[in-house]
């Protein structure tokens, strides 16, 4: 099943696309420099020049690293 960018698939799983080539975003976890807290790093796919964005809001990343303990 191939979907296009910014849709929705069957699991639920949103196709976020790089603003440069529109090509599906990683999702990697990171630790912050200076805090050595946890954020998410969004980054493209193809190539990491492209995009590369973070998301530092705690509630957030906990959501995701609990989502993550879930998997295993």
């Amino acid at each position: 099943m191939t979907s296009k960018p910014g849709s929705i698939e069957k699991n639920m799983q949103p196709v976020i696309p790089c603003l440069v080539c529109h090509s599906p975003l990683s999702m990697r976890l990171t630790k912050g420099r200076k805090s050595g807290k946890p954020s998410v790093m969004l980054i493209c796919g193809k190539d990491g020049r492209h995009f590369r964005g973070f998301i530092a809001y705690q509630p957030f990343v906990l959501e995701v690293l609990d989502r993550l303990e879930g998997l295993q």
